[in-house]
């Protein structure tokens, strides 16, 4: 006696299987890619690139002019989810900062706001109102006398 087995045929219910499951996993890998795209990327980065190519020089030149400021921002939120803010020059407090903002959700879902900041305890500066739950960029303007500068922060 042999023990000679026969092998299975594969029939047109495995090719069935074999298929269904490539599928699910090609659908799998892109739904999770998709997921991460649109998770991670707040959507368009200028409205014209054309008309932005214009003042990239200008903008270098700003970048700069900020630099030299040698300042140092720290945004956060508190629990209730005003925006703090705080400016350091050399490791010091800088007084008599002033602040504007604007926020928007990243996807455009909502249109910009004014955020208006007063001070807080500490040489911080705190947003007037709160931020609702979600993501948010902040487009925030500090002055200090003449000087000037720019931040943009994604707060959620």
């Amino acid at each position: 006696m042999t023990d000679a087995r026969k092998p299975k045929k594969f029939t047109g219910w495995h090719m069935a299987a074999v298929l269904v499951v490539f599928f699910a996993v090609v659908m799998t890998v892109n739904f999770t890619m998709a997921r991460f795209a649109m998770s991670t990327f707040g959507g368009k980065v200028v409205e014209n690139s054309y008309v932005a190519s214009q003042h990239y020089n200008e903008w270098l030149k700003r970048a700069d002019a900020q630099d030299r400021l040698g300042w140092n921002e720290s945004i956060t939120l508190d629990a209730e989810r005003h925006v703090l803010l705080t400016i350091r020059k050399d490791g010091a407090l800088l007084d008599g900062v002033q602040a504007a903002a604007t926020i928007n959700h990243p996807l455009g879902r909502t249109a910009p706001a004014a955020l208006r900041f007063e001070p807080a305890a500490g040489g911080v500066l705190r947003s007037v109102e709160p931020l609702v739950l979600g993501r948010w960029r902040l487009d925030l303007i500090v002055r200090h006398g003449a000087d000037e500068a720019r931040y943009r922060e994604d707060l959620q």
